[in-house]
């Protein structure tokens, strides 16, 4: 790599765009450690500061992200989803050929507070709160929890908790899923989330809420998710109304 200190494009620009084009001919492939910024500044004869701003461009397009302690790396793609249609994150995850799996942090039954015993139309209070951390090819991609309606589901064990419950639900309790109400913004990872998605207190990501509806319109569930904001995007077509 080469830089031309007499052109009137920037060299931090130069060794940006140096860097893009080996991401983008697939020469630094995705989890590739790039060399330090001594190395860069030596390389090209800057100073490291140049070579900061040019990585922390690319990282703030989250085509590269720090670890701390570790290094810099070239990013994981992005998984891109529509929001269009109903479909739980076991059946996106295999529509992408990848594997989905959880690791349960916490089930049990316990008294739904004013908010979910609303949205969910309760008589009683009691929901069944299952959270999981969902991965996709061993790698996590959100943090769940699931409010499920416990008189709809008498009987529901933690074994719920592996592959799709809608899929379990259909088949064990014999409901159709219809519908869903669900709503999208974006967020700053506690310091819980953080740990378990692996990311930084702060780092971003998207919130997720979701009241899912029995083909009658009785609502049967209500999930918050938060999905890592350097791995996830979401896509919906609009056309134009009128």
């Amino acid at each position: 790599m080469k830089i031309n200190k007499k052109s009137p494009l920037p060299i931090y620009y130069q060794i940006q765009e140096m860097i893009r084009e080996k991401l983008e001919n697939g020469e630094w492939p995705p989890g590739y450690m790039l060399p330090s910024e001594r190395i860069f500044a030596e390389e090209f004869d800057v100073s490291r500061m140049t070579v900061r701003q040019a990585v922390t461009e690319l990282v703030s397009e989250q085509l590269l992200t720090r670890e701390k302690g570790k290094g810099t790396f070239v990013a994981e793609p992005k998984l891109e989803q529509t929001l269009q249609g109903l479909t739980s994150f076991t059946e996106d995850m295999k529509a992408r050929g990848m594997k989905a799996s959880s690791e349960l942090q916490l089930f049990q039954m316990e008294e739904a507070d004013t908010a979910t015993a609303r949205l969910l139309q309760l008589e009683g209070r009691s929901v069944y709160r299952m959270e999981r951390l969902r991965l996709a090819d061993h790698k996590p991609m959100a943090l769940e929890n699931s409010y499920l309606n416990a008189d709809m589901f008498p009987g529901l064990g933690e074994e719920a908790a592996s592959g799709s419950i809608y899929n379990r639900l259909e088949q064990e309790y014999g409901i159709t899923i219809g519908s869903a109400d669900q709503s999208l913004e974006a967020s700053l990872a506690s310091e819980r989330e953080a740990e378990l998605l692996g990311i930084v207190p702060g780092a971003p990501v998207l919130l997720i809420s979701r009241t899912t509806y029995t083909a009658a319109g009785a609502p049967f569930e209500h999930v918050i998710s938060s999905y890592r904001g350097d791995r996830y995007k979401f896509r919906i077509h609009m056309p134009r109304q009128g």
